[in-house]
């Protein structure tokens, strides 16, 4: 079988691969792959500029792990431009067996990263959720080192970072980046820049000598570090919960129901149902030929199919295309209205809802209504690190309109997600059992979820989650020993 001899980065040669496995079709669904992901990462807005030393281990059950081959992007190409015969193809020791070829002007020739043969070998590591102890919104200390005028003379300084923390599973870089790596062979500056974001907040805290992990922004502990030079270095230690010191654990993540906890009831009977209904004609007959009008069309259709066959009140036959835009809106109307009165929570009436009270915001008709304690104590929780999310029978469209059209201005950027009914009915303990497995805790028990509904209670302490009901101006009774801790305002928790 034919052998490629494989050079390193800086031009030594570091051994041979066979041209079958760089030809195989593994190595080339990993240059698919990388050049997809590296378009997606622009297309998102997640890492912009160019793609150098964006790496994936080739992955084929044929080949022993430690001979496995890795992918690299060229460095110098912009991500949105990658193509699969752009990437090269390194040995797990970080020599270059295939490199791609050059492209006429004004195309700059390609290269590989200095990068390249900064390869570690780390075993018995995860991504910091599967590290045994520590969840997903969980720190690691994160050692820091000094910068090099190469990338490749990092080597010594991150096997160094290494050693002295096991565990970690990154490196901070003064004045350049954050390497990190996942369980086997990988590139030191795979994806870097998108850890970027997570850390400018903290070192900015840090260099004010307030420890950003703790609620009240503590004084930092001086924890012996490795800068690079020996030094010892103050590395903020997470506040953790026990009987000695007495410091209660923060919640992870905090899930809000809408109506009768953060809105008024009287908001969405009053003011949103009424628009929707009211103007559903309207909607339907503007947007008729739309994509976005045609599938919320097709749902209600199956859904009004469904109702028909069990009996459902209200359900009317909706007439095929044939008959004409004018009956066929006719028949939805009839069947909105019949959804709206019965106050059913079902998504192919939110979708439909949604997309009305867009409109409605969008012209200034429509103006979200939360409690006066909400933005405040969004706030508060945004500063402490507490994710907050909604879940709501409306659908994720409604939930982020009514927050981001407040008279308090946009609160979204306090929110960490939305859920709806495709996540399951909120009176289903799975429904909750889902969010937490959703948002990344190791424990659903560190999930608050707040609600104004007993039935919604239940299920979600069912699936062990934290529950507290609201008690709000025109929310409905509760029984009597119902047997949960209870708040008339967000201030109380």
């Amino acid at each position: 079988m034919a052998t490629v001899p494989a050079v390193a980065a800086n031009g030594v040669k570091m051994g041979m691969a066979s041209q079958a496995y760089l030809e195989s079709k593994a190595v080339k669904d990993a240059r698919v792959l990388i050049s997809d992901l590296c378009r997606q990462f622009y297309t998102l807005g997640w890492v912009s500029g160019t793609g150098g030393s964006i790496t994936i281990k080739v992955h084929d059950d044929s080949i022993p792990k430690p001979h496995q081959l890795i992918v690299m992007s060229p460095s110098g190409v912009q991500k949105e431009r990658m193509v699969p015969e752009d990437m090269y193809v390194l040995s797990p020791d970080g020599s270059i067996l295939s490199q791609p070829s050059p492209k006429p002007y004004p195309h700059k020739p390609p290269k590989c990263s200095d990068c390249g043969p900064l390869f570690l070998k780390i075993t018995h590591m995860e991504m910091i959720k599967g590290i045994k102890g520590h969840g997903y919104y969980d720190e690691l200390v994160v050692p820091i080192i000094e910068n090099t005028a190469y990338e490749f003379e990092l080597t010594e300084s991150l096997a160094k970072a290494i050693e002295a923390y096991p565990k970690t599973t990154a490196v901070l870089v003064r004045n350049h980046g954050i390497y990190v790596w996942g369980d086997s062979w990988i590139s030191a500056k795979t994806q870097a820049e998108c850890y970027h974001y997570l850390f400018d907040a903290a070192i900015k805290l840090h260099q004010l000598g307030l420890d950003w992990s703790t609620p009240n922004h503590g004084p930092i502990l001086n924890v012996k570090g490795y800068l690079g030079n020996g030094a010892s270095a103050s590395i903020p230690v997470k506040a953790v919960a026990d009987e000695t010191h007495g410091i209660e654990p923060l919640r992870r993540c905090i899930v809000l129901d809408i109506e009768g906890t953060t809105t008024p009831i009287s908001f969405v009977s009053d003011v949103l149902f009424p628009y929707a209904r009211d103007n559903v004609e309207r909607h339907l007959s503007a947007t008729y030929d739309t994509a976005e009008t045609q599938d919320d069309i097709k749902l209600l259709h199956s859904q009004v199919q469904d109702d028909l066959d069990k009996g459902v009140v209200g359900a009317v036959p909706i007439p095929s295309d044939n008959a004409g835009k004018e009956e066929v809106v006719a028949a939805l109307v009839a069947n909105v209205e019949a959804m709206i009165r019965a106050d059913r929570k079902i998504t192919a009436l939110k979708q439909l809802q949604g997309h009305i009270w867009r409109t409605g915001f969008e012209n200034g008709e429509l103006e979200g209504v939360v409690f006066e304690d909400v933005p405040h104590a969004l706030e508060k929780w945004h500063a402490l690190g507490i994710k907050v999310y909604i879940y709501s029978s409306g659908s994720r469209l409604a939930q982020r309109l009514l927050f981001g059209n407040t008279g308090y201005g946009d609160l979204r950027k306090y929110l960490s997600g939305f859920f709806d009914t495709a996540v399951g009915n909120k009176k289903e303990t799975h429904s909750y059992v889902e969010i937490s497995e959703s948002v990344g805790v190791d424990k659903p028990s560190e999930i608050l979820f707040i609600t104004d509904v007993y039935q919604e209670a239940v299920a979600a302490k069912a699936a062990g989650l934290e529950v507290m009901v609201s008690i709000r101006p025109g929310n409905g009774p509760l029984p009597e020993n119902h047997g949960f801790k209870t708040i008339k305002s967000f201030s109380g928790i």
